[in-house]
């Protein structure tokens, strides 16, 4: 196996995070090639959190939201990305199960991966 990019490692991490989406019947996370420039840098930001510390999904999540929020963003009942609102800025606490487990998994991906890297 070749070695790993941080960014293949975004791809991959962005790929099934998006599958996951589409499980739950959410269709609007466009492929990697496809996904805006801001989308991709979270994912490589994601990427960078847990392969340079052994942090927990709550972590993940904390550091999208404070991300989401110095770019503008804030809490709104559905996303809208020309709105700048998100229902998942709030507390991991706070989050569906569901929406917990997209950070869990985020994490569980980048470290199986990571050994590649």
């Amino acid at each position: 196996m070749s070695t790993l990019t941080h960014t293949d490692l975004a791809r991959v991490a962005h790929e099934v995070n998006r599958a996951y989406c589409q499980a739950l019947g959410d269709h609007s996370q466009p492929a990697w090639e496809d996904a805006p420039q801001w989308q991709r840098d979270s994912a490589m930001l994601g990427v960078a959190l847990h392969t340079a510390n052994n942090v927990g999904p709550e972590a993940s999540h904390e550091s999208w939201m404070a991300q989401k929020v110095a770019d503008g963003w804030k809490y709104g009942p559905v996303k809208d990305p020309e709105r700048k609102e998100h229902p998942c800025i709030v507390p991991f606490a706070d989050l569906s199960p569901a929406q917990q487990a997209k950070d869990f998994i985020f994490r569980g991906v980048v470290h199986a991966l990571a050994a590649h890297a």
